[in-house]
């Protein structure tokens, strides 16, 4: 029975023998006699025999039995070297007939402008000298559509071309129809309750198109763009109360219609809670676990934020390090209450597993330096591995703005309790050239061209040159920053910066500032930050010659000016005669203005120091959070002059109903004198539209009130300032083109001058009983009066104003145009009911 079986498994493998093409590229070959050596090579031309022979392996006893030449068949094809491979038996020889693949000469690119020839020879794998493969050809084909659709071209064609060529050799030339940007044509949000489309709108990154988007590149599709913006949506309602959210999905479909792609958002908002209870556990016998609750950022009674969770975790187990329980692992536990849609959080700090961190590897760096990146650790290796502090140096890493991409992660070390840190980045530019321009109601055109580097030599240094030239204000600054110090994370600034001030039709004098200010930074929490400074510049006051040709001494026989016979006697009173007041007729410079002027130059050396608290959820566009910034200067540490000067500005922005934004901002200011200098009228302080809209720059406060002077705002030494605001979106408008509108109400004061109101040396000076001069009236001219000094407003008056203004965040910058009406004002204010301010960078 078992003989049976032999012979016919013997029939069957001859069949199979005499039924095989001897051409095919397999054939079963008796495994009997055949040797690597044994095989003979036809058709080669570059590649050598023995190099053939060499992917035959003999199996046992040296001989080649048919899984060596299957094997060996296999190999030799997957080289990409043969178009074709076949093996044939000879006369009980193996022969191996082989079509080499052509040698490519060249390869183009045509009809490529929005991407160069030298980033998609960087991305296909064919090259010249290299060898021909229509597989790999077709794969390069669907790289450089790839690359496109990365840029939002999705149109994209990309046809291979093959130009034969003698000896065997070949062209490759990629034909690309570039096509149109593709761009998100529609973005629309379903099951969204508590918050509108447009809010949500603002969260995303992606952007529909409209006619301006040309200028940037958010409404081309990307659907990593649009993966991120899921998460982006999750973590908005997680910080606003809404714990059970979910992002269901984000559809995408291309309209052939619109030629564009519609993107859905399907959210599921679930209720908003918020927090009942906060409680503190420990499994540590030693450590205090109520001790931890100062680091806490969640109260009882709050919203729901997974944000500030998240920070509390962060905090809590940093300071527990900082105790000297290295492990310590900080875990939040979060019980909800359907029925009355609140959670109670305990906060459980347990010992987490012993593990060191043997290495940090950082790859991708081309250009940052390895230091530049290690130094956002607060951590090293052999410390403690903590996930809180790998997290913070991550999100700093991102901060620094100079990747495009940042991502840590963890692999097994040599042991069990090692692991290595993998820093992965990929760079991106950090250099800005840009020319900017504008205008406003206040400074008239001006134009600057800075060039910057944030990123300088790889070193993490921030430079930047600026040159302005406008209208009414020229000048240039230089700066330099080293956010770490002797490698503490203290920032130092310098600049250098020269500034010019043309008179203008709100003032009547320019001014020429050279100065030069270092400065350290400090970061207390991450919305609180301390900066101290020094300044040291020199000032001086610049003025046509018939603005202060005025000398009222009475022992000058030269008076500046003398009036025809015609304006000898105005109202009574003899602008000839020794009383010299006739000086004036010509529009003389007030006072304290021509006597700046005279000192010369100026020299002020202060030290000062800033708080910021910030707590805004977008710097740019913000609309919930408090932003408080208190600054003090103290002059007179050497230099000419020397005061006092304290300011606060105030800003707190909160969500009302259906995308309204409310906006209460306060401010004040406060300037006293000390030692025996005394104040200058430029260190005062000079208000306008920056306290009370509605008014012209230094339109408001004290004012020099001779009729026939230039009648120059003096400044103020107290003022405050309150404005609310609402400022609401345009719905009827697409939210990408930007435009909102605000209504306002503001109130401000502006008073106590305290600088010179006499002058010995011209004969300026007010003598008791003197009479001071008046406006014109209907039947009589201005009366300069008998007082030889100043003379001025410095009444304590409330001023009132109320507006209307569009806020556009445009490609070209962000632009602001406001209309108000003053309700309440002083005798000599300057009104200016239209305010236009904005400009660019491109």
């Amino acid at each position: 029975m078992m003989f049976g079986m032999r012979v016919r498994g013997g029939l069957l493998a001859a069949l199979i023998m005499v039924a095989a093409p001897m051409g095919g590229a397999l054939i079963s070959v008796p495994a009997a006699a055949q040797t690597a050596a044994s095989i003979t090579v036809e058709g080669n031309r570059r590649v050598e025999v023995e190099t053939i022979r060499s992917y035959f392996k003999p199996g046992p006893g040296g001989r080649l039995g048919q899984a060596q030449i299957d094997d060996g068949l296999k190999a030799l094809i997957e080289t990409g070297l043969f178009q074709d491979v076949r093996i044939n038996q000879v006369g009980g020889r193996l022969v191996v007939t082989v079509v080499e693949n052509a040698v490519i000469g060249r390869i183009a690119f045509e009809g490529n402008k929005k991407v160069k020839d030298e980033q998609l020879s960087a991305e296909i794998q064919s090259k010249p000298r290299g060898t021909f493969s229509r597989p790999m050809v077709q794969s390069d084909a669907q790289r450089i559509a790839e690359i496109y659709r990365r840029s939002g071209r999705y149109d994209v064609r990309v046809t291979p071309e093959i130009i034969e060529q003698p000896n065997n050799r070949v062209d490759l030339i990629f034909t690309i129809t570039e096509g149109s940007k593709t761009g998100v044509k529609s973005i629309e949000f379903i099951g969204n309750v508590a918050y509108s489309s447009y809010r949500l709108k603002d969260v995303i990154k992606t952007r529909e198109s409209n006619l301006l988007s040309f200028l940037g590149g958010a409404d081309v599709y990307d659907p990593d763009r649009v993966e991120a913006d899921r998460d982006l949506i999750r973590r908005f309602y997680l910080k606003n109360g809404y714990a059970d959210v979910q992002v269901v999905a984000a559809l995408t479909e291309y309209d052939p219609d619109k030629k564009g792609f519609l993107v859905t958002f399907k959210i599921d908002e679930g209720q908003q809670y918020r927090v009942a209870s906060v409680d503190f556990q420990t499994s540590i016998p030693t450590l205090d676990a109520a001790s931890m609750r100062s680091f806490s950022r969640v109260s009882v009674g709050s919203v729901y934020n997974a944000e500030a969770l998240e920070k509390s975790v962060e905090e809590m187990q940093i300071e527990a390090s900082r105790r000297g329980y290295a492990f310590a692992v900080v875990r939040p536990r979060g019980d909800r209450n359907f029925e009355q849609h609140t959670v109670s959080i305990v906060f459980a700090v347990d010992e987490g597993p012993r593990t060191y961190i043997e290495r940090i590897n950082v790859r991708g760096n081309t250009r940052t330096r390895d230091y530049v990146i290690r130094r956002e650790f607060d951590l090293s290796e052999g410390d403690a591995y903590n996930r809180a502090l790998v997290d913070r140096a991550e999100r700093r890493l991102k901060n620094l703005d100079f990747f495009k991409s940042v991502k840590i992660v963890t692999e097994p070390g040599s042991s069990t309790d090692r692991v290595i840190l993998i820093v992965d980045l990929e760079e991106k530019s950090t250099g800005d050239f840009s020319v900017s321009g504008g205008y406003s109601t206040t400074d008239g055109a001006l134009a600057e061209v800075s060039i910057s580097e944030r990123n300088f030599l790889g070193r993490g240094l921030y430079a930047k040159a600026a040159v302005t030239y406008g209208q009414y204000a020229r000048g240039g600054s230089l700066s330099f920053v080293d956010p770490y110090l002797l490698d503490y994370r203290v920032a130092l600034g310098l600049d250098l910066f020269y500034r010019e001030q043309l008179a203008n039709s709100y003032i009547a004098y320019g001014t020429k500032t050279l100065g030069f200010s270092p400065r350290l930074g400090f970061t207390l929490r991450e919305d609180l930050a301390l900066q101290l400074r020094y300044s040291i510049y020199q000032q001086e006051i610049s003025l046509p010659s018939q603005l202060a040709n005025c000398n009222n001494n009475p022992a000058n026989s030269l008076l500046a000016f003398n009036p025809s016979p015609a304006f000898a006697n105005l109202n009574g009173i003899d602008l000839t005669s020794t009383s010299g007041l006739g000086c004036y007729f010509d529009g003389e410079a007030s006072l304290p203005v021509r006597k700046e002027l005279q000192s010369g130059k100026t020299l002020t050396s202060s030290v000062g120091y800033s708080l910021n608290y910030n707590t805004l959820d977008n710097n740019k566009n913000p609309t919930d959070g408090l932003l408080i910034d208190w600054k003090q200067d103290f002059a007179g540490v050497g230099g000419d002059v020397s005061y006092i000067k304290s300011a606060i500005d105030a800003k707190y922005y909160t969500p009302l109903v259906a995308d309204i934004v409310g906006l209460i901002h306060l401010q004040g200011g406060i300037l006293n004198q000390f030692g025996g200098s005394e104040l200058r009228m430029l260190d005062h302080f000079q208000m306008g539209p920056n306290l009370v809209r509605g008014f012209a720059p230094n339109g408001i406060g004290p004012r020099d009130l001779n009729p026939f002077g230039t009648r120059d705002a003096l400044g103020g030494t107290k003022y405050w300032g309150a404005s609310f605001e609402l400022q609401m979106p345009f719905w009827f408008l697409p939210k990408e083109v930007g435009l909102k509108g605000s209504v306002y109400a503001d109130a401000g004061g502006l008073f106590d001058y305290k600088g010179p109101t006499s002058w010995a040396a011209t004969g300026e000076v007010n003598v008791p009983g003197c009479v001071p001069p008046t406006q014109a009236t209907a039947t009589t001219g201005p009366n300069p009066g008998t007082c030889l000094g100043l003379q001025y407003d410095n009444g304590n008056v409330v001023r009132t104003s109320v507006g209307v203004g569009i806020i556009w965040a445009s490609p070209f910058g962000p632009l602001r145009f406001d209309y108000a009406v003053p309700l309440t004002k002083g005798q000599f204010d300057r009104v200016q009911e239209f305010k236009f301010g904005g400009g660019t960078s491109f």
